[in-house]
């Protein structure tokens, strides 16, 4: 991975954060100051985008130290795992608080559930990520097991010669 990408992307990651950060210490001032004037459940709705900066704020560092392994070549490695399966949880709780905004919404789309099929899809799609992100677990498990068994085929090797 080149200097510049590695530097981009932490640029990205960064002010992702930063944006996060931002939107959630707004939702918390809005949670003490703001009342509900009682057309939508405003607290709940509240809570949960915080709840879900969190998750996205999660993945985010998850990224990041990847990122750091990839720079530093070691993310072959089963250290590399607890990040992977930490950027796993983080979109599993994303998808979780998304089906939560759904069902908080679908009782004012009554007249049109069309709205609340879309919604529903939008969370299976996102579980359908979580779900691209284990395979390529799989395939960094794959992966570190060849990378140990290189290892340990050099070391016969060294030992023979």
């Amino acid at each position: 991975m080149g200097q510049l990408t590695v530097r981009a992307l932490r640029a990205v990651l960064a002010v992702v954060l930063v944006g996060t950060v931002f939107v959630q210490a707004l939702m918390v001032w809005a949670l003490a100051t703001d009342p509900e004037d009682g057309s939508l459940p405003l607290t709940p709705l509240r809570v949960i985008t915080i709840l879900g900066m969190v998750s996205a704020q999660v993945a985010l560092v998850c990224v990041w130290r990847l990122v750091t392994m990839v720079r530093r070549g070691t993310v072959f490695s089963h250290a590399a795992f607890r990040y992977v399966d930490g950027v796993i949880g983080a979109i599993v709780a994303a998808a979780v608080v998304w089906f939560a905004v759904t069902a908080l919404n679908a009782p004012g789309q009554r007249d049109d559930p069309g709205v609340t099929l879309i919604m529903g899809g939008i969370g299976v799609a996102i579980l359908g990520v979580a779900l691209i992100v284990l395979v390529l677990r799989m395939l960094l498990a794959q992966a570190v097991a060849r990378d140990v068994e290189a290892a340990q085929m050099q070391a016969e090797l060294d030992e023979v010669i």
